[in-house]
């Protein structure tokens, strides 16, 4: 190795940054505080009536989903009496509940260049201070009717939220989980979005697991992991990688987002029984994925329906 690499890996090691990527895949040491390394999270409860699809379906195949991802196409195309209901399922079945709400940055009328190929790799950080104003405006509507968790994607955002949670401006339990549309897929990336008060942290999708244990090595918040992605984030299915992702990444959240792309499975404006027949395909998947887990890891620890670290709605 040359003297030049040594001495900047050294220098990331002296930061608290593993210098290589982790290729022993050694076990993490790390877990929720229930001891448990893995849990189950699901994305896209995009109304009232896909929570309970979700929630009937994992009743079905006695699934315990640990962490719901709400309102992907946007909160504000839910009105406050559906998201009400959303909260207080949420609460009765004990799923912690992550909103994604609007304003976002392909909702500005100027923001053309979101809407180009090229345009688009710049990802979804908000276009001046209004947008920001507006997204947190949207937040604080969903802490006014529950929800006590956010998907943030920009670190502008994320930095003001933390101020704002740390002043009492909003809830002190708020939780933010970093969004793979942040684009974190390094040990260094990880380390200034947990500094930055995330709570947890979903990398980009194709990540190895060398690197989701480097990843580790350097912070001690969850790692969202997908198992399954969209088409259109490359199709993966890491089904039988799952007991070394957990062995690795712990504690860590396996998500469930098959489908196309997430402009297509997201759309708020379709029939409600769309969603409700896609969300239970999800549960499925995760049923098959906890089928692989007792199988030939049976020594990685799930949590119990209800675990006292998750943060619950409040209706």
């Amino acid at each position: 190795m040359s003297e030049v690499l040594n001495t900047i890996r050294n220098f990331m090691e002296k930061e608290g940054i593993p210098g290589r990527d982790g290729y022993e895949l050694a076990a993490s040491g790390k877990a929720f505080p229930d001891g448990a390394n893995f849990r189950i999270e699901i994305a896209g409860v995009e109304r009232a009536s896909t929570m309970e699809a979700m929630i009937k379906e994992s009743h079905k195949r006695n699934v315990v989903i640990h962490r719901a991802i709400a309102a992907v196409g946007g909160s504000t195309y839910c009105d406050a009496h559906e998201l009400k209901d959303m909260a207080q399922m949420a609460k009765d079945e004990n799923i912690e509940t992550i909103m994604t709400v609007g304003h976002r940055k392909a909702w500005d009328a100027g923001a053309k260049e979101s809407c180009t190929s090229e345009g688009q790799v710049q990802g979804p950080r908000h276009r001046g201070s209004d947008n920001i104003s507006y997204h947190i405006a949207d937040i604080m509507r969903s802490i006014d009717l529950g929800f006590r968790g956010f998907l943030v994607y920009d670190e502008g955002v994320l930095f003001l939220l933390n101020k704002m949670r740390a002043e009492g401006l909003i809830p002190a339990e708020t939780i933010f989980k970093f969004s793979v549309f942040g684009g974190c897929g390094s040990a260094a990336g990880a380390k200034v979005v947990e500094s930055m008060g995330a709570n947890s942290l979903n990398p980009v999708c194709d990540v190895s697991r060398p690197i989701l244990s480097s990843i580790r090595q350097a912070i001690d918040i969850p790692l969202d992991v997908y198992i399954i992605v969209p088409l259109s984030f490359g199709g993966s299915f890491r089904a039988y990688e799952t007991p070394e992702i957990a062995k690795v990444a712990s504690p860590c959240y396996f998500k469930f987002e098959p489908g196309t792309s997430e402009a297509d499975i997201y759309m708020p404006w379709v029939a409600e029984e769309w969603h409700e027949n896609f969300i239970k395909e999800k549960v499925k998947i995760a049923s098959i994925v906890m089928e692989i887990m007792d199988k030939h890891a049976p020594e990685m620890l799930t949590s119990p329906k209800g675990a006292k670290d998750l943060v619950m709605t409040k209706p």
